[in-house]
C-alpha cells in the first residue's frame, strides 16, 4: 500500500481537521467519556437506566430459602432413598424421613399411589391430603 504522507509534507494537520490527529479526539474521547457532558443525549436515548442504583437486595439474614421436595418425587426415588438410609420399608408401608434428608417441606405435586409415612418440618395441605388418599400419614418432625 502506497504512503501518502509524502502529499501532505508542509500541511499542519495532514487533511484531518483541527483536532482529528489526536487520541480519539474527533469522537470525543474514548470509551464512556462526557457521558454526563457531551454525550449526555446518547445516555438519554439509548441507556437511559446507566447511572444509578436501581432496586434494592435483601439482606441474607431475612432471605430463607427452604429445601422442598414433592409427593411424586418421594414416591419415585424410594429405592435410592432405601438404599441410602432414608427410606425403610416395613409391612408393606415404607416410612421416609426426609428431615434427616435435609429436606424442610413436603410439596403435594404429582400423583402418589403407595401408602408412605413421611417424616418432615412442614407439609403444604394438598400433599397431607394425598399422602392420607394414598394411605399414608405425615409425622411432623421438630
Amino acid at each position: 500500500m502506497v504512503s501518502r504522507t509524502k502529499k501532505f509534507r508542509g500541511s499542519r494537520t495532514h487533511g484531518r481537521g483541527k483536532k482529528a490527529g489526536r487520541g480519539a479526539g474527533l469522537r470525543g474521547g474514548r470509551g464512556n467519556a462526557g457521558l454526563h457532558k457531551h454525550k449526555w443525549i446518547s445516555v438519554v436515548k439509548y441507556c437511559p437506566d446507566y447511572f444509578g442504583h436501581h432496586g434494592f437486595k435483601r439482606p441474607q439474614s431475612v432471605v430463607i430459602g427452604k429445601v422442598t421436595m414433592n409427593l411424586s418425587e418421594v414416591e419415585q426415588s424410594l429405592p435410592r432413598l432405601s438404599k441410602d438410609g432414608f427410606a425403610v420399608q416395613k409391612d408393606g408401608k415404607w416410612t421416609v424421613d426426609l428431615a434427616k434428608l435435609g429436606v424442610d417441606k413436603l410439596l403435594g405435586s404429582g400423583k402418589i399411589s403407595t401408602a408412605i409415612t413421611v417424616k418432615v418440618a412442614e407439609a403444604s395441605a394438598s400433599a397431607e391430603e394425598k399422602l392420607k388418599k394414598a394411605g399414608g400419614a405425615l409425622a411432623k418432625e421438630q
